[in-house]
């Protein structure tokens, strides 16, 4: 049987790298394989290395599509063919929403963009947990943990957030949307509930 797919997604600060490594250390998720985008691979660190520098941002975006690709071939499709469930901290939905956000006024759509050109050799995720936080929620946490990035701007975190939520208002049928701005066990309760429900197929 094939594993699914499952990724969590949210702007930084939004907490949800901190509750895929406590996905982790839960008995009932043993038998998921854990990964994340950017990756661990070479490709990884050429994004990083492109995102703490003044890269072009469609050639960004492209580090991030060959990263994807890689993950795919080396981990993602061999883990789901072999029955294994896997969880990815940051997927093709986070490309969407923050290369949606770089790529404004390069096109007209910069998001619908950019998801077209994952069409046709992607994996899709069958369940995406979509982190939704106020982005000065979320600007206090990064700087609070002394964690600051290009990205940890108000006003683009607004247009990355906004990009999330118009996914998931376009496909109700994968995402759950789910209140980050709660106490960190709050949430963790509730996105395990979700996790563990979908991976045994219940509603």
């Amino acid at each position: 049987m094939k594993g699914k797919l499952i990724t969590l997604e949210g702007i930084d600060g939004s907490g949800k790298s901190t509750i895929w490594r406590l996905l982790q250390d839960n008995t009932r998720f043993s038998q998921c394989a854990f990964t994340r985008e950017p990756t661990t691979s070479w490709l990884g660190d050429a994004v990083n290395r492109a995102l703490r520098s003044d890269t072009d941002h469609i050639a960004e975006l492209m580090l991030f599509l060959a990263d994807h690709a890689d993950h795919i071939s080396r981990l993602v499709r061999p883990s789901l063919e072999n029955g294994s469930h896997v969880i990815s901290d940051r997927y093709s939905t986070s490309r969407c929403a923050y290369q949606g956000a770089t790529l404004q006024g390069l096109f007209e759509d910069p998001l619908d963009w950019v998801r077209t050109l994952h069409k046709g050799w992607t994996i899709d995720p069958d369940l995406i947990v979509l982190f939704d936080i106020d982005p000065a929620v979320a600007v206090k946490r990064c700087g609070d943990r002394g964690e600051q990035s290009k990205f940890e701007k108000i006003e683009f975190l607004k247009t990355v957030r906004n990009n999330y939520l118009r996914l998931a208002a376009e496909d109700r049928r994968r995402f759950v949307v789910i209140n980050a701005e709660r106490s960190l066990n709050e949430v963790k309760d509730e996105v395990f509930e979700i996790i563990a429900n979908a991976l045994e197929g219940r509603e």
